[in-house]
């Protein structure tokens, strides 16, 4: 199992920007599918942006030109890059990968809270 772990949450105002880390306890070199997720209070997780061993990334409709995804493998970490903040984007946001054999590892969450 490897250990996730993200930071960079907090309260912003609406337009604010924010960076997301998940920091992985060993080489993501490998990870096939590297993940952002979200779950507001009341609604299901919903997937947020991913990108894959080849750097190709995939957003959700709903903040596709807001957010970036990007990875820095040397540093084993991928990132979230959200800009022009929505009070809609208030949840708690999880990192997710996907290895070798289906093995999937979660981070705690952040949480996100956009508001004035």
């Amino acid at each position: 199992q490897v250990q996730l772990v993200e930071s960079g949450g907090g309260l912003v105002q609406p337009g604010g920007s924010l960076r997301l880390s998940c920091a992985a306890s060993r080489s993501i070199f490998s990870f096939k599918v590297m993940g952002w997720y979200r779950q507001a209070p009341g609604k299901e997780r919903e997937l947020v942006a991913d990108i894959n061993s080849s750097d190709r990334s995939n957003y959700a409709d709903s903040v596709k030109g807001r957010f970036t995804i990007s990875r820095d493998i040397a540093k084993n970490t991928w990132y979230l890059e959200m800009n022009s903040l929505k009070p809609e984007d208030t949840a708690i946001y999880y990192c997710n990968a996907i290895r070798n054999f289906g093995a999937i590892d979660w981070g705690q969450g952040t949480q996100v809270t956009v508001s004035s």
